[in-house]
């Protein structure tokens, strides 16, 4: 379990870490996860401009905006092992200058293809961002305050999420409503796109400003740096010598497990591999994804305006927010598995009201609409569906992909679990497109499917590592 920084004991030496120091580094480590939930996410306000700048199908469209998935498992497969040999600061700093990159070529586009390419350069920082960030907390925070730093990550996602929203809808009240008008030369939604250059050069001046982690300098025989760091961090005591003594003796005994470690299964991995990937696709499969990148063109499908639309898309993200904080309180209390269980019921519910609200969907073309009763129903049904999803498998798949797996097999187990994640990113993102052309209804009847059967996979196969140590997992 996760020490509870009220109760834990102070640092080594008796002193009490530096908390206000600890904090700083650790939310300006998270800013790559701000970058990573606004990227994610800011490409929702842009999509119907981008089909009509372009004159784009929904195929052709739906990879364009899911070729970001494809640079975020580059990014994710290549960022640990960089960070072993430059650092973990210059894997961020490289990220930073990728995510700036970015943010200004999809800005200004001058074909189909070449968004699409800076898209998937922006995905290879969102995958770096995705491993650095948590791992760096980690190696930094005080043993007695490590679980709740490293929520910040996931925190910084949610955020990342909602503040894109909110300059969508700030940009698109700016442009009259028109996603195409034009704001001082460029369309809106070039400047929905090019805006995240701001935070990305924050999040590169931040990282001068962090020290390297003790782990890394540890590892390259920078004993002196890493033990100021550790008094930085720790707090300045007389077992600072036999902390570093103990990171190097650690190191030196882990065993780096390698995908030929989890194969021995009777379906060719062992059975908590298949747990784990069950975990990422279920997580995936839901639909969660559809929201984040699709939620403006969704509401605008059947009906409701362009402003409405964005509108509604930051209201969902700040229910995530919410379900992600109620998340972080309850995890540790009531247990992994009864709040997995408790957001499947809810999902479940929840996307089965939305599929038959849109079963009632009225007209064709520019001149669709829904029934009020049913676009009540289908407007409060993607909230709570955001809601379950972000007060349980939002946060507990990362919590539980963390702890289910052995020592020895954890660190390849993880690179399993991550990659079967984004590769079911990607075929939701694909999907979705041509699969609200041919039936929107039913696009999520079969969402509701999956968020269905994840109850008996979470209750028959998944473990409950709650009040275990993790050397009892196996």
């Amino acid at each position: 379990m996760t020490s509870n920084p009220e109760t834990a004991p102070p640092a080594a030496g008796g002193q009490t870490p530096p908390l206000g120091r600890v904090v700083f580094i650790a939310a300006a480590a998270a800013m790559g996860g701000f970058l990573f939930g606004y990227d994610s996410s800011v490409i929702n306000g842009a999509v119907e401009a981008v089909r009509g700048k372009f004159e784009a199908g929904s195929a052709m469209l739906a990879q364009v905006i899911a070729a970001a998935l494809i640079g975020s498992a580059i990014g994710a497969a290549l960022a640990g092992r960089i960070a072993d040999r430059i650092g973990r600061i210059r894997v961020m700093q490289i990220a930073a200058v990728i995510f700036t990159v970015s943010a200004v070529g999809s800005a200004l586009p001058f074909a189909l293809w070449d968004l699409a390419l800076w898209r998937v350069l922006g995905g290879v920082a969102i995958g770096m961002a995705s491993v650095i960030g948590p791992a760096y907390i980690a190696e930094v925070s005080p043993p007695a305050y490590r679980g709740r730093l490293a929520s910040f990550q996931q925190a910084a996602i949610v955020v990342g999420i909602a503040v894109s929203q909110l300059v969508n809808f700030a940009i698109l009240t700016l442009a009259d409503g028109d996603q195409r008008g034009k704001l001082a030369g460029l369309e809106a939604w070039q400047w929905m796109l090019g805006i995240m250059v701001l935070p990305s050069v924050a999040y590169f001046l931040l990282s001068f400003v962090i020290p390297e982690s003790p782990r890394y300098l540890i590892s390259v025989g920078q004993h002196d740096k890493a033990r100021k760091v550790l008094g930085s961090v720790e707090g300045e005591h007389e077992r600072l010598d036999a902390r570093v003594d103990e990171i190097e003796q650690q190191m030196r005994t882990e065993h780096k497990s390698t995908f030929k470690d989890l194969l021995g299964g009777r379906f060719g991995f062992l059975p908590i591999v298949w747990v784990g990937i069950g975990l990422s696709v279920f997580q995936q499969l839901v639909g969660i994804n559809v929201v984040f990148y699709y939620s403006s063109t969704l509401w605008q499908s059947v009906g409701i305006n362009p402003e409405s639309s964005f509108f509604y898309s930051f209201t969902t993200s700040i229910v995530n927010i919410i379900g992600t904080v109620i998340a972080m309180a309850l995890v540790d209390r009531i247990g992994r598995k009864p709040l997995g269980f408790i957001g499947s019921v809810g999902m479940t519910l929840s996307l089965a009201a939305v599929a038959w609200a849109f079963s009632a969907v009225r007209g064709s073309g520019e001149n669709v609409s829904l029934p009020d009763t049913q676009g009540t129903v289908a407007l409060v049904g993607a909230h709570t569906f955001t809601l379950f999803f972000a007060l349980s498998w939002g946060v507990v798949v990362w919590v539980l992909l963390g702890e289910i797996f052995p020592n020895k097999l954890r660190a390849a187990g993880l690179g399993i679990a991550a990659a079967a994640q984004w590769v079911a990113n990607w075929v939701i993102t694909a999907s979705f497109p041509s699969l609200s052309e041919w039936n929107l209804s039913g696009t999520y009847v079969i969402y509701t499917i999956f968020a269905l059967l994840s109850i008996p996979f979470l209750l028959k196969w998944v473990p409950e590592p709650k009040g275990k140590a993790l050397e009892e997992m196996g």
